[in-house]
């Protein structure tokens, strides 16, 4: 896990609001941040422990995407959710705080030198007892879990995500929804600069994937990194 050392660091990532980013303009984030639901304080602390402690903090959901994800699974109301990229959990609380009363989550994270610092705030939170944390690979762990999902969101490794779709669709309960994160990639979908960049090509091969997939009906959301929400047909 790589951690931030230097002071200045530390004060430019947790004063600049890094991980809030959707429209480039500081000032309507602001806006935007100040007439939506209030962060609890777990997750203002978590958010803020993420930007003093490790290199990449925009990682981070952050609030105002964190309000979408919550107001996202109280509107669908799914009793499994599935969610590939745990990073510090920021994500993972939202999703847990919008779900039904016997609902859980079920969140995988690589890496696992995250796995003290993600369940120490899984366990301040009143939604502990809904959140399944699982450290490995999400390609090998997601098909031993012998579980389908009425939800899943996608936020792990970008060069995956072609693999992700192919695999996890069929995890994914007709007339369920498949949440996609960072398919705009900071703009670098239409940048011809980027072409041979591995991440952003895959993230294109997803992207043109769905488009192209006739199980699904699909809407791209230009806000933070680019959000996509699939949804699958109910005869598949």
């Amino acid at each position: 896990m790589s951690f931030i050392t230097d002071t200045k660091d530390r004060q430019n990532m947790a004063t600049s609001g890094q991980g809030i980013g959707y429209t480039g303009e500081d000032r309507l984030e602001e806006y935007i941040s100040a007439h939506l639901e209030p962060e609890s304080r777990l997750l203002r602390e978590l958010y803020r422990e993420t930007n003093l402690r490790l290199i990449n903090p925009r990682m981070a959901s952050g609030h105002i995407q964190g309000r979408l994800l919550k107001m996202l699974v109280t509107m669908i109301r799914p009793q499994l959710v599935l969610e590939i990229g745990t990073f510090t959990g920021y994500a993972t609380l939202c999703l847990a705080e919008g779900l039904p009363e016997g609902g859980e989550i079920h969140t995988i994270e690589i890496d696992d030198e995250l796995e003290d610092f993600i369940c120490k705030n899984i366990k301040k939170s009143p939604f502990s007892d809904r959140i399944r944390l699982h450290i490995g690979n999400a390609l090998e762990t997601v098909p031993q879990l012998g579980l389908m999902f009425d939800m899943i969101f996608l936020d792990g490794e970008k060069t995956e995500y072609p693999d992700y779709y192919d695999t996890f669709m069929e995890y994914l309960r007709p007339g369920g929804y498949m949440i996609a994160d960072n398919t705009l990639w900071d703009g670098h979908v239409v940048d011809k600069d980027y072409d041979s960049d591995p991440q952003t090509a895959a993230v294109k091969r997803f992207n043109d994937m769905v488009a192209a997939d006739d199980r699904v009906e699909v809407a791209m959301i230009p806000i933070r990194d680019g959000l996509t929400i699939i949804r699958k047909y109910g005869q598949y």
